[in-house]
């Protein structure tokens, strides 16, 4: 992982590359903008990814389900806590939690399918109509 901060005077926004070194997404760099606003750590940090890809939690406009982002929030986790979490969404996609209906449905009923489109997509592949970014390293 690396984080990068467009605006060294900011440090309550900046980018985090993940490059899964295992799993289904090996291979690949996945970028998020995190911003983090003046309440935190009472409200947790803004997450979105800057690339579409196919996820069971990330939809197709970059919205990251993740639990620690939303309900279970508390004040105690930190950035770490969130980052780590970012981390184990493409070692274990989470398929009953899902933002992608379609690839959380492919990844039940289909997971070597579901594989292949991971692969397709992250090549900058399409499916089912929706063309996907390059991300491949």
């Amino acid at each position: 992982m690396k984080m990068n901060f467009p605006n060294p005077d900011d440090i309550l926004n900046f980018t985090l590359t993940i490059e899964p070194d295992e799993g289904m997404y090996k291979g690949g760099a996945f970028h998020f903008n995190f911003s983090v606003n003046q309440n935190f750590p009472h409200d947790p940090p803004k997450v979105k990814c800057t690339q579409k890809i196919y996820h069971p939690n990330i939809d197709l406009e970059g919205n990251v389900c993740l639990n620690i982002l939303r309900e279970d929030w508390k004040p105690v986790l930190n950035l770490n806590a969130v980052i780590v979490g970012m981390q184990f969404l493409f070692l274990e996609p989470n398929a009953s939690d899902p933002l992608n209906k379609e690839a959380a449905e492919d990844l039940r009923t289909n997971r070597e399918g579901f594989k292949r489109n991971v692969r397709n997509a992250m090549a900058g592949g399409s499916i089912k109509g929706v063309q996907f970014d390059r991300v491949m390293r």
